[in-house]
């Protein structure tokens, strides 16, 4: 899967019973922010306007980045109309246990989940063996819609 850079100015705070998508003019989406192609979460790596035709409207031409599965996107819009943009969470969760290759992770209200999955890839390898090391080490989860995943790990220093 590619490294994607997920900082965002985007990066909401969604509230439950929260939509997890909302409208935006196709014109207003930029460049490294989020959008919804083919009904997947994308963070846009690139985009493309071209002139107005004989028809009317510009046309926004859009590449994305799945944000959980790194597939590659693209999607052809007229400027003036509506895309859906997903709203995308960012949090931290300690890590408890690695368990059958599923995290039990806490949160900062002391409650557990264990329904992650461990990363594939250099993210999982290294999120193990800190783990058979003993470090304490915090998560960052990452969610969109009804998905979430682990993105990143650091080193608890508060423990």
């Amino acid at each position: 899967m590619a490294e994607l850079d997920l900082d965002n100015e985007f990066l909401g705070q969604g509230d439950s019973g929260a939509s997890s998508t909302f409208p935006q003019q196709c014109s207003a989406l930029r460049k490294n922010g989020f959008v919804m192609l083919k009904g997947r979460p994308c963070k846009i790596v690139e985009m493309s306007t071209s002139k107005t035709g004989k028809h009317g409207h510009a046309k926004v031409h859009m590449v994305g980045i799945d944000i959980f599965t790194g597939k590659k996107y693209e999607d052809i819009c007229p400027s003036t109309h509506n895309m859906d943009v997903p709203v995308v969470r960012r949090f931290e969760m300690q890590l408890i246990d690695i368990d059958d290759g599923f995290c039990t992770l806490m949160d900062d209200k002391g409650e557990t989940r264990g329904d992650l999955r461990v990363p594939e890839g250099a993210l999982g390898q290294q999120l193990q063996k800190d783990f058979d090391d003993g470090k304490e080490l915090l998560c960052t989860v990452l969610k969109a819609c009804t998905e979430e995943c682990i993105v990143g790990t650091k080193v608890n220093t508060a423990a």
